[in-house]
């Protein structure tokens, strides 16, 4: 067992401490945040402002510019899904989750082209197309933006995509020496599947609250 221990920190040995109790912490609220998500728990969306808030910092040090966006792009759709969920469809219920329509569908698609385009664009303006990790980061990176627009939106399809993102994320974080960060994802991996099937067991439910 120690073995594993200093294979995961010599990870890190030319890393800043302050740097790694900042990841520990960000994984830790992202965590919190997946968990909450499966719930349906309106918890979901502060605990994942302060998880992403902190990743935005690290991935821009560690030159993952795709993954920086996305964050900040899950900072202010975590604003928007914190409004959107407290909706109500009368006095008691709240937004159901649904499955997306035709025109969602649409939608999702040039989100999903769309970001590859803009990531692929910031990686050539920045000059970071040197790995073969920039893309799979913009790959990855379109992946989880129709994710959160669509989590945001209450789509039931919004753990297809986050399953598929972070399994590709899972052996990318590795490679980058962010041990931490890749055993979050594959976490949540497990977490996405097990959110998938407790929320198709609630479609079309309206909940009368959102703290469960």
């Amino acid at each position: 067992m120690s073995h594993i221990f200093d294979w995961i920190f010599a990870q890190y040995q030319d890393t800043e401490t302050y740097l790694i109790i900042l990841e520990l912490i960000a994984v830790f609220f992202g965590f919190l945040s997946v968990w909450y998500a499966k719930k349906e728990n309106i918890l979901v969306f502060p605990t994942g402002i302060i998880s992403t808030g902190i990743f935005v910092y690290i991935l821009w040090l560690f030159g993952l510019l795709g993954d920086m966006l996305i964050n900040a792009y899950y900072f202010i759709m975590s604003i928007v899904g914190w409004y959107y969920w407290t909706r109500k469809v009368d006095k008691k219920h709240y937004i159901p989750i649904t499955t997306c329509s035709a025109k969602e569908q649409n939608w999702g698609m040039l989100l999903f082209v769309g970001t590859l385009f803009f990531v692929g664009f910031v990686y050539f303006v920045f000059d970071k197309f040197n790995s073969w990790t920039a893309y799979v980061d913009t790959i990855t990176t379109a992946i989880f933006f129709v994710g959160m627009w669509l989590m945001a939106k209450k789509k039931l399809e919004n753990w297809v995509f986050w399953i598929i993102g972070d399994i590709i994320s899972v052996p990318l974080y590795l490679y980058k020496g962010l041990v931490f960060s890749s055993l979050q994802y594959f976490l949540f991996t497990i977490i996405a599947i097990y959110g998938y099937m407790e929320w198709k067991k609630n479609l079309d439910k309206s909940p009368v609250s959102l703290l469960r």
